[in-house]
């Protein structure tokens, strides 16, 4: 392991460290060495050594190790994908070198993390509302919404149906109406959007992860606009029939940096009003108790269904064990498919369809599913007592 920090390398190295990292790179230069900055410091030598080792780790990821004579680091937000180095056979020294570079997507998900919550400072919150009288405490309603993909574009000629971003925001909100009316009064609901809320996670429209290339309607700016005032429609339509609201706004594989700014945007837009509980989770599993009764959620794309029990029973030990009655809720597929596991792994996990219309690539390749949105309500001590359905055609019906 390399020694002690020398003073060139010691103002590259602040630029890639912590603040803890940054006292012990202090206490190296004072001191002079590991031993004596740990005891500066009060630590074992082993801490700051092990602290310099990942310091150093990090930022030959970034393109600096001069010890393998990499000098050249790349941006914030990218990482080195390969070094190419040439020597001189007779000195051995460097006389060229080919850094290849690519997106950092960690990295790049932590700025825009932070350029996110200093967008959500400036947004003005809701003001708080008035809660209906004769609600039900014992009842929770359930509002369940997945793969919306809205700004998705697709023809009915392909698909069945027409899609883009003024059907989908009259679709959403009118379903979601009809939905909440026909709910019975119970004093909780729980708004559940389960990921792929956005067909697109950028101003380039392919998947995220694999760059597939999408059929989108407009620009994403415009996309982002009609989503977030599609969404807080619904929001404020669960804050009227209901006393206290939680809203779940899951990771999907088509949104996964789009979900980041819709929970730090709607905990920012809801801060001021006491009914509203925004999931502000990072991990794209979520869970909430309703008395006996444990609501799971997860998109679907990291975990298939029969592995979901054993996932939520480690992450949320605590909620499970106080628990009699446990359902998990997927999506991603598009379909509806119920999974009554084994007794002894102690959980029902759901699949949910969508309101949404099949794009190019759902038609090309044969998937079929009936169009819905759903309503589950729940009693504290007897966990699933109802479901209600909502289907577009029903949406401009008497």
């Amino acid at each position: 392991m390399p020694g002690p920090v020398d003073s060139g390398e010691f103002l590259v190295l602040r630029a890639y460290a912590s603040d803890r990292q940054c006292e012990f790179l202090d206490a190296i230069q004072e001191a002079g060495s590991f031993i004596a900055a740990a005891r500066l410091l009060g630590v074992n030598e082993s801490v700051v050594r092990k602290s310099m080792h990942r310091l150093r780790r990090e930022a030959a990821r970034r393109g600096y190790s001069p010890d393998h004579d990499m000098t050249h680091p790349v941006p914030d937000g990218y990482k080195v994908k390969g070094v190419s180095t040439l020597y001189d056979q007779s000195s051995g020294q460097a006389r060229m070198q080919w850094v290849k570079s690519d997106l950092d997507r960690e990295r790049q998900l932590e700025l825009m993390r932070e350029a996110i919550e200093g967008l959500c400072s400036e947004i003005t919150p809701a003001e708080p509302v008035s809660p209906p009288a004769d609600a039900d405490r014992r009842l929770c309603n359930l509002f369940v919404v997945t793969d919306y993909h809205m700004g998705m574009l697709a023809w009915r000629k392909e698909g069945g149906a027409d899609w883009d971003l003024k059907i989908a925001e009259r679709t959403l909100i009118g379903c979601f109406r009809k939905l909440v009316d026909g709910a019975p009064k119970a004093k909780t609901a729980i708004v559940t959007q389960l990921g792929d809320f956005l067909h697109t996670d950028g101003l380039i429209p392919a998947t995220p992860t694999s760059g597939h290339i999408l059929d989108a309607d407009g620009r994403f700016e415009k996309i982002v606009d009609v989503a977030v005032r599609a969404l807080r429609a619904v929001v404020d339509m669960a804050l009227e029939t209901h006393e206290s609201v939680v809203v779940v706004l899951a990771e999907g594989n088509h949104d996964i940096a789009s979900s980041v700014w819709l929970r730090c945007m709607f905990g920012a837009l809801y801060e001021n009003e006491p009914r509203v509980h925004i999931d502000r989770s990072a991990l794209p599993y979520y869970a909430h108790r309703h008395g006996s009764v444990m609501l799971a959620f997860h998109h679907g794309h990291l975990k298939k269904m029969d592995r979901l029990a054993g996932v939520f029973a480690a992450q949320f030990a605590e909620m499970w064990g106080q628990t009699k009655f446990r359902y998990g809720h997927v999506g991603h597929e598009h379909h509806k498919h119920v999974l009554a596991e084994r007794e002894d792994a102690g959980m029902t996990v759901e699949m949910h369809r969508t309101l949404a219309a099949r794009d190019a690539h759902s038609s090309r390749h044969g998937y079929f599913a009936e169009r819905k949105i759903k309503c589950i309500t729940y009693h504290e001590d007897h966990g699933e007592v109802a479901a209600n359905y909502v289907t577009p055609e029903m949406m401009d019906a008497a």
